[in-house]
């Protein structure tokens, strides 16, 4: 059987597993105090340009939507985020459960609009009754975006602008960063990012970490007290170093960027050869997730010898799929599952 379901079916890249094994008898201080996690920091801060920054490693990513966002919000405030984003939809009401309300905007192939966000904004502030309402504390956006298409950097600018002007955050979730700054033809690079989101977070755990994620604070008088909150939310991990070993390698010799690469350039080859054959997109992305309208008989067929997702639930003759790559992806599984088509 193939697989292309998602970009977390394997353990780690073959660097990583070494580097832990290599490691494994040594002894060092918990909780992300040792010296491999102090160097991934320093690593990852170089990488994004940043003097004045912080970076805390957590587990997964809904634990760290879930930690960032509380940490960000008052408690009367809510985050504003598209309909289509993961926090609304697939991390069975993890910001709520915080007591935040997610506050949704519709979106345009998977982006927020900036317009639209300053629309709401201006809104809120012009209901008389907007102190009985939940207030707009930040903006919650994905790079790439659950559908696998990404912010141009103007786009990102405007949304920052939008953010900075209103007094409030702006956090992008980077669960699949890495694809996204491999992607050919983007012009967002992450010192980009670093310069205009507040905070954000480097996945790991879908970009070659057995898991793992970085979560970037670009000045230290944003979250100055995220170290607890992390603890209370349950996201500490005793034996921190098996976080900051994975993250050490990943960020030495550009080896996220590029194995990330390698599954853009998998995904492009499956793309082409979708397309190739008359299917029609759902949306086109550059990234590692590719998304395609196929007729039910065909989707049955397909499954029997690939495994991919339905995107939503099936329509009564055809239904949008979803096919991801991954940093593991073999190109020799791309030809198998493209000899089928």
């Amino acid at each position: 059987m193939l697989h292309f379901d998602t970009d977390y079916m394997e353990g780690a890249h073959p660097q990583v597993m070494r580097r832990l094994l290599e490691t494994n008898a040594e002894r060092t201080v918990g909780y992300g105090r040792d010296e491999y996690t102090k160097r991934a920091e320093s690593l990852i801060l170089d990488a994004c340009g940043l003097d004045n920054g912080k970076v805390h490693f957590l587990v997964g990513g809904t634990q760290t939507n879930a930690t960032v966002i509380d940490g960000l919000l008052a408690r009367h405030e809510g985050v504003v985020a598209t309909d289509t984003s993961h926090i609304n939809n697939h991390e069975t009401g993890a910001i709520e459960a915080t007591g935040h309300k997610v506050l949704v905007l519709p979106s345009e192939n998977g982006k927020l609009r900036a317009e639209d966000v300053k629309r709401y904004i201006d809104d809120f502030y012009r209901d008389e009754t907007f102190e009985h309402m939940v207030f707009p504390g930040m903006v919650y956006i994905s790079h790439p975006t659950e559908l696998g298409t990404l912010y141009t950097l103007e786009e990102l600018r405007s949304l920052s602008g939008v953010c900075r002007k209103a007094g409030i955050t702006l956090y992008l979730d980077g669960a699949r960063l890495g694809y996204g700054l491999a992607a050919e033809g983007t012009d967002v690079t992450l010192k980009d990012i670093a310069r205009l989101c507040d905070v954000f977070y480097i996945g790991g755990t879908k970009v070659g970490a057995l898991f793992g994620e970085a979560v970037v604070i670009t000045r230290s008088d944003i979250l100055p007290r995220f170290y607890p909150l992390i603890k209370q939310h349950g996201a500490l991990l005793a034996k921190g170093r098996l976080l900051g070993i994975q993250f050490e390698t990943l960020f030495t010799d550009d080896l996220y960027i590029r194995i990330a690469g390698h599954a853009v350039k998998m995904a492009m080859k499956l793309k082409n050869a979708l397309l190739g054959r008359g299917y029609r997109q759902y949306v086109d992305s550059p990234t590692n997730q590719q998304f395609f309208i196929l007729p039910n008989r065909e989707i049955d067929r397909l499954r029997k010898i690939a495994s991919f997702e339905p995107w939503g639930v099936y329509g009564e003759e055809e239904t949008p799929v979803r096919f991801v790559t991954d940093w593991a992806t073999k190109e020799e599984d791309v030809d198998e599952f493209i000899g089928h088509l």
